[in-house]
């Protein structure tokens, strides 16, 4: 049993002890962050994003960096999960991707305001979070490589980066993919080259009332598009 005094002295000792290493944390934490956040990379497009992230109240849905609600999807590493194509497009009329379906409010964010958030998201993707969020495996993918389905060489061969930003939002292929609209395995049995190249253009002016929204898209990357789809037999 301890008598006063060395309880006394191993209080006082213990408390220097602890309050040292607390401070040495916190320094070195501190001096850690800079590297982590890349904080050189903070323009005026990062820190116009972050207010614009701030002043909608997005953590009132949405959660960036394990601080925020969970009625949204997490946002940290929103640009490799999405792409920015699907970002822009999504955040110009959130309810023409998902007609009746996402509760996301339209803000009519302006095309400088959009690439400010696009610029935040990219700099939070480019924190060292120690593997925060860990990257989910959906369907096929956590199967056994044994068990996992066939890909044709179709679905991959000459792939659009803008397919698989935008499109597997909606659209299945080859068992990957959302299910808003219908899978495209053997889309090229339905359309014609012609008819796929009309309705990419303006699907609402071929089809009033479809779910499927004018994504504006450019005539290189619809001739793109129009060609890997008619590869689907």
């Amino acid at each position: 049993m301890l008598s006063k005094s060395a309880a006394r002295a191993f209080f006082l000792i213990g408390t220097v002890a602890c309050g040292g290493a607390f401070i040495w944390l916190t320094a070195d934490t501190m001096a850690e962050v800079p590297g982590r956040s890349h904080a050189d990379r903070i323009d005026a497009r990062v820190v116009r994003g972050h207010d614009i992230w701030t002043d909608k109240n997005c953590m009132g849905c949405h959660t960036l960096l394990g601080e925020g609600a969970y009625y949204a999807p997490e946002l940290t590493k929103v640009v490799s999960r999405r792409g920015e194509a699907w970002i822009r497009t999504f955040l110009k009329d959130p309810a023409a991707m998902y007609p009746g379906r996402r509760q996301m409010v339209r803000y009519d964010f302006s095309d400088a305001d959009i690439d400010a958030l696009v610029a935040f998201f990219t700099w939070v993707e480019g924190i060292d979070t120690n593997g925060f969020p860990a990257k989910p495996i959906y369907g096929d993918a956590a199967k056994p490589q044994s068990a996992r389905a066939a890909v044709p060489e179709a679905a991959t061969k000459n792939r659009p980066a803008y397919f698989d930003s935008m499109c597997v939002a909606c659209h299945s292929l080859a068992g990957s993919g959302g299910n808003v609209g219908p899978a495209l395995d053997g889309v090229a049995t339905r359309f014609t080259r012609d008819d796929m190249d009309l309705w990419l253009k303006d699907p609402p002016a071929i089809k009033p009332g479809t779910k499927m929204p004018n994504l504006h898209l450019s005539d290189e990357l619809r001739a793109e598009l129009v060609t890997f789809l008619m590869a689907q037999k």
